[in-house]
């Protein structure tokens, strides 16, 4: 349950009740009230600000108003105390009882706690990665792909319908000069002297193994054959080699999408999925024949000083028209990315989700111009960008890769810190902001390190599980049992840590609707310190220790709080894409 939300339906309903007419006779505007967590926690537990949205349509002070809301509340058995703070801010204190059954709900549901209907099971697609074919992936790509899977995770659990995407640039001219790269590497494996690899082909190792399997597999009948024919067949063995190695890849990152879409596929038929989207867009009147007037500074490939066929894009919110189609009929770029859109479209998408790097900033908005004329409002485009991270060894920058000499490969990196650090901290900043990595930093365990400290938090959960089979000589806690007990639960610690856990809904629905995946590590973090601080509280005052070997109810009590953690911990974290350890070493 989002408690907030309950709450805000309460308040409502306390306004419906004390029967608060428009000073104008219109109906009053209700939208603007929230219900929220006080700035200061020493107010209460939850805040409204509803008498001060409505002070000035029904002509009375907002203070005053805001008492009279409180004291509608005093009848409310779930509400200790109720009081009004500021210019009119009504902050209500909830009963040890109310939180006891909170507790008692999250321990019903176990890892399902927080899962919400918000989405209604609305069709998003959430493209992210989608690193040309062209070289293994590197730890650049990194941030990305994490940002994307765990908002794709976020956003299943908020009850969208989710499809993960990768979209393969699998056509154009940087996969022939791929084929002409791996050309090259097939002869050297067959035993000719290539020399020095010439200026504008891939030049980097990981090339080699890719010619050597084709030497293996065709022998020298590659250079018996047409070149058209033998560097077909090169690039299309080539294609999916390296995307092998890129799907292993991601799986070490624990990344694995739902659809590869391939480039390709859209140039099939002689461009017949392109046709049909430039047909549609001409259709709606977005297409014309022009000339396009010189851009300033570097002129793209893809400008002409001649009549091309043209999105007319400014009408839809770009900065210039796009061209679709050269002077000579052959596609733009830009018109595959069109294509692709209208093929998402097709498949019955309600809300695109791009996930780029800062370095395609200037793309987004051709891609909502795009948006705009295949469905008008009928289609939500968001596109997130994420800043560079910037690699540190020991606080030291990291330039280089011993293996592959100009960067850190993605496999690198997950070989020599892990998965899980490498998830939780590539969330631990929002997207578009600068991230710092400390291949040293990422694996201390320290407090300082949050990954460390949130999955310290889970391994010391079962710890409480295992010190307490062990004292009372108990193999299995029920649930039922734990739940039976909550009402013993009294201390401040105990009720702050019920109270963060019943944050959990409202930060799940929250961070979807706004796309930002990072709040679910922070909260993570947060939630780990207030169990780790409680934790210490036992160690030093055996009053409040999890397992009281001489009060097996209170004991229950508390570990019924310590499964509520654990859960939230293993949800959350499986969210963010990293384990939720049982102990730790």
């Amino acid at each position: 349950m989002n408690l907030f939300a309950d709450f805000t339906d309460r308040v409502l309903k306390t306004v419906e009740t004390l029967g608060l007419q428009s000073a104008t006779g219109e109906a009053l505007d209700l939208s603007r009230i929230a219900v929220e967590p006080p700035r200061d926690a020493t107010h209460g537990d939850v805040a409204t600000n509803a008498a001060m949205v409505l002070a000035k349509a029904v002509g009375e002070n907002p203070r005053l108003l805001g008492e009279k809301i409180a004291a509608a509340f005093a009848g409310d058995p779930d509400v200790a105390a109720a009081s009004v703070a500021g210019p009119g801010f009504v902050n209500l204190k909830l009963s040890d009882r109310f939180w006891q059954a909170r507790l008692g709900e999250m321990l019903d549901l176990g890892t399902e706690y927080g899962r919400s209907t918000l989405g209604a099971g609305r069709k998003v697609n959430v493209e992210y990665v989608s690193a040309n074919p062209t070289g293994p992936m590197h730890v650049g790509h990194c941030r990305g792909a994490v940002v994307g899977d765990a908002l794709a995770n976020l956003l299943d659990f908020a009850g969208y319908a989710v499809t993960r995407e990768y979209y393969i640039n699998d056509a154009g001219v940087q996969i022939d000069v791929l084929g002409q790269s791996v050309m090259l590497r097939y002869r050297e494996a067959l035993g000719e002297k290539i020399g020095e690899i010439p200026a504008g082909l891939y030049p980097a190792d990981y090339l080699v193994p890719i010619g050597e399997a084709l030497a293996g597999e065709f022998g020298t009948k590659l250079l018996e054959m047409p070149a058209t024919e033998a560097m077909a067949i090169v690039k299309d063995k080539t294609i999916d080699l390296m995307m092998a190695m890129i799907r292993d890849d991601l799986a070490a990152l624990n990344i694995k999408h739902d659809v590869f879409f391939s480039e390709r596929t859209l140039h099939a038929g002689n461009g017949g999925p392109i046709r049909s989207a430039i047909n549609d867009l001409t259709m709606k009147g977005h297409v014309y024949k022009g000339k396009l007037p010189p851009p300033k500074g570097q002129k793209p490939e893809d400008w002409e000083d001649r009549d091309q066929t043209l999105f007319r894009s400014t009408a839809v919110g770009d900065d210039i028209d796009r061209p679709l189609m050269k002077s000579d009929g052959s596609f733009t770029y830009f018109a595959a990315d069109v294509a692709y859109m209208k093929d998402k479209l097709d498949r019955g998408f309600e809300h695109l989700i791009y996930v780029l790097g800062a370095d395609h900033s200037g793309y987004v908005k051709r891609l909502q111009a795009v948006a705009r004329a295949l469905a008008g409002d009928d289609l939500e485009l968001t596109a997130l960008l994420c800043q560079l991270v910037r690699l540190f060894r020991a606080g030291e920058p990291v330039r280089m890769s011993k293996r592959a000499g100009e960067f850190v490969t993605l496999r690198e990196a997950v070989d020599e810190v892990g998965r899980d650090p490498i998830r939780f901290m590539m969330l631990y900043r929002k997207n578009d902001a600068p991230l710092d990595f400390d291949f040293a930093k990422v694996t201390e365990q320290s407090k300082d390190n949050p990954v460390f400290y949130v999955q310290y938090a889970s391994a010391r959960c079962h710890s409480a599980f295992r010190q307490a089979s062990e004292q009372l000589g108990i193999e299995t806690f029920e649930r039922a049992d734990m739940r039976a007990a909550l009402s013993l639960l009294a201390d401040e610690g105990e009720m702050a840590l019920v109270r963060k856990l019943a944050e959990y809904p409202r930060l799940i629905e929250s961070a979807a609707q706004v796309m930002e995946p990072h709040r679910l590590a922070f909260y993570l973090y947060d939630l780990a310190s207030l169990f780790h601080a409680q934790w210490n509280r036992g160690s030093e005052t055996d009053s409040l220790r999890f397992v009281k070997v001489n009060d097996r109810q209170l004991t229950y009590a508390r570990l019924g709080l310590v499964q509520a953690v654990r859960d939230v911990l293993t949800s959350g974290l499986a969210l963010i894409g990293a384990e939720a350890p049982s102990e730790m070493r």
